[in-house]
């Protein structure tokens, strides 16, 4: 209740609402500064290639154990590791344009065999690091929400939006090994794995189609 004996607007109140008014706009100010995010079309079918090869995709590790060999350091195979991932979002469209930035593929399961994406088979799916190198974990980013890079002196891989982690920073991975599960976290539509490949080129890291590094390889 009011005491209608006093000013409404106390000298306090106004400082207060002057904080209050401060906060607000150094919000907006990051909303109009944040980063493009990446999101799946949930309710879209595949896209390009891989509606096509839905039926017979394979992932192509090699086996653990060869540490960071001249082959194992190049990106290769499926970081979900199964025939049935079906892509939600291609490289170089919608929030991934533009793709020297921000390319990537987004990844998730089809758990009926529909040719979509299954949020109930997507979410905690293993995800496995497509090739060797040292890894770097970020918790609770924005918008990339749990993120890992594999970073070796040729390339770089980055998988965003992990529900939790199976490695830490500064842990050496191989190729084929488990580095966490698929989440939402972050900014995200839905459980989905975010990955992307880059290469180092004349000191410079450029960003490459993960498509072009067997994600979607058919069965031999």
């Amino acid at each position: 209740m009011f005491d209608y004996d006093q000013p409404y607007l106390t000298r306090g109140r106004a400082i207060v609402l002057i904080l209050a008014l401060i906060g607000m706009g150094w919000l907006i100010l990051q909303t109009m500064h944040a980063t493009p995010v990446e999101l799946s079309a949930w309710r879209g079918p595949m896209v390009g290639a891989a509606a096509q090869q839905s039926a017979s995709l394979s992932s192509v590790f090699q086996p653990a154990g060869q540490g960071l060999t001249a082959g194992s350091l190049r990106p290769q195979g499926n970081p979900l590791g199964v025939a049935n991932t079906v892509m939600t979002q291609g490289y170089g469209v919608g929030t991934h344009a533009p793709a020297h930035i921000w390319g990537a593929v987004d990844l998730a399961i089809d758990g009926t065999g529909n040719g979509r994406a299954d949020p109930d088979a997507t979410w905690g799916h293993p995800i496995y690091a497509t090739h060797s190198g040292t890894v770097k974990v970020s918790r609770d980013t924005w918008p990339a929400g749990n993120h890992v890079w594999i970073i070796n002196e040729q390339y770089r891989t980055g998988y965003a939006h992990l529900q939790d982690f199976a490695v830490e920073s500064g842990q050496v991975v191989e190729r084929g090994q488990k580095i966490g599960t698929v989440g939402s976290t972050g900014q995200s539509s839905g459980p989905h794995l975010d990955y992307q490949v880059w290469q180092l080129q004349n000191g410079q890291w450029v960003n490459l189609n993960p498509l072009d590094f067997g994600v979607f390889d058919m069965v031999r």
